[in-house]
């Protein structure tokens, strides 16, 4: 008889498991004075990371090789080690490092899984504010301040005339296509907000925003999110409509129908 696969189940009780053990790592660092490097090469935009991201990370990694040590990880501090199992958690222990060194809790841990390059579980955890968003494909889930949990969905918004369209910082899109393209979405778009890194997912897949448009993006600043937003009822892909989990140009919608002329009005330009 053939060996059952590992559930699903397990793998999110990992991510809790691992979301607590990072936090722990991240809260003594956050709204205290801390170290900071730059990982940006020499005449590139600042690029921070601090003793609570590679805390975060490391505590994460100690979890993993004790839950599940014949899997692969991939992380923003410490990059890959490879397996030859299928599983690979993909890891930002602090996306939003920025909003981090400035006190703003707009930032988030993501732990993401993947199974053959396809993500099947996310977590995004705010250990400041007590807010924690999973799913592992069967729905959506928000843990608020004070633990009260409940399933989100997206909101139903066809248009984009009367969509709200995110994205962290403009300035992180590249001159031409990029920027041209964003703009001409926000300008018929009712309303831009920017800033929240992960946060602002969530919140899509929350029925609060209906875009993001970003591009750059690492998969360990995705992969986590594709779920979550997914199983809330949104899509997220590539600007050319491909997988979303190499990271790149990603659009992601609260609205599957959005999300299509979305892919169609990006396709022209």
């Amino acid at each position: 008889m053939a060996a059952s696969r590992p559930s699903l189940k397990s793998f999110l009780e990992t991510a809790h498991v691992l979301a607590d053990a990072s936090g722990k790592a991240i809260l003594p660092h956050f709204r205290k004075a801390v170290t900071i490097e730059n990982k940006a090469p020499s005449g590139k935009p600042f690029d921070p990371v601090t003793t609570a991201d590679k805390a975060a990370e490391r505590a994460i990694r100690k979890g993993l090789a004790a839950r599940h040590p014949d899997h692969g990880i991939f992380g923003e501090e410490y990059g890959r080690e490879h397996s030859a199992s299928p599983y690979t958690w993909v890891i930002d222990p602090i996306d939003g490092t920025k909003a981090f060194i400035t006190g703003t809790p707009l930032w988030g841990t993501l732990i993401g899984l993947q199974r053959d390059d396809r993500a099947i579980l996310g977590l995004m955890d705010q250990p400041f504010t007590g807010e924690r968003i999973w799913s592992d494909g069967n729905g959506t889930t928000w843990r608020l301040p004070g633990g009260k949990a409940k399933r989100i969905k997206t909101r139903t918004c066809p248009r984009l005339e009367d969509a709200i369209i995110g994205t962290t910082n403009p300035d992180l899109l590249a001159p031409g296509f990029e920027r041209d393209t964003f703009d001409a979405m926000k300008s018929k778009a009712r309303m831009a907000r920017f800033g929240g890194d992960c946060y602002a997912y969530c919140l899509l897949a929350a029925g609060h925003i209906d875009i993001i448009a970003e591009c750059g993006l690492k998969p360990y600043d995705i992969v986590a999110l594709i779920p979550i937003i997914e199983a809330a009822g949104g899509r997220v892909t590539a600007w050319d409509g491909g997988p979303a989990e190499a990271g790149g140009r990603i659009l992601a919608a609260g609205d599957p129908h959005l999300h299509e002329k979305l892919l169609a009005f990006i396709a022209k330009r």
